[in-house]
């Protein structure tokens, strides 16, 4: 094999279509986009995702259900056996994002019950579980 006798396999390269070249072309007039409508005009071929013609689209017909809570993008939660990882015996948002447990920009935080708790503490500005209030005044907590 030499590099001067390499060529692209049989049918590999096609010659581009040129169209509006005349009727013995087979693509003359037209140029295969047939009469009127918007795909036989210049730039006007795309149509948005979903539409459907002009009747009602199918996302518009179907009811819409379900709910999505602005609060719960501000809202994070805390685990109630990560509460043993503070020292401070009040533990509010502060306390909370010094610690890491929550991020910076969390408005407001919720203790739920998963685990033990050993300690008492007593919880400041925090939201908690039944659950979970119920386990912290087991330990001897408050949740003000």
């Amino acid at each position: 094999m030499k590099l001067n006798t390499l060529k692209p396999a049989e049918g590999a390269r096609k010659e581009r279509v040129r169209v509006g070249r005349g009727i013995g072309s087979g693509l003359g007039k037209t140029c295969g986009r047939g009469h009127k409508g918007s795909f036989a005009r210049a730039g006007k071929g795309k149509i948005k995702a979903g539409f459907e013609g002009g009747q009602m689209p199918m996302q518009r017909r179907l009811p819409k259900i379900g709910f999505h809570s602005k609060l719960k993008a501000d809202t994070a939660e805390v685990l109630l056996y990560q509460l043993a990882q503070l020292q401070s015996e009040v533990v509010d948002l502060a306390a909370l994002r010094a610690a890491g447990l929550v991020p910076a920009t969390a408005k407001q935080a919720k203790v739920v019950k998963k685990g033990e708790l050993a300690r008492k503490f007593t919880l400041k500005g925090v939201l908690a579980t039944a659950g979970a209030k119920a386990a912290i005044e087991a330990a001897g907590g408050s949740v003000e």
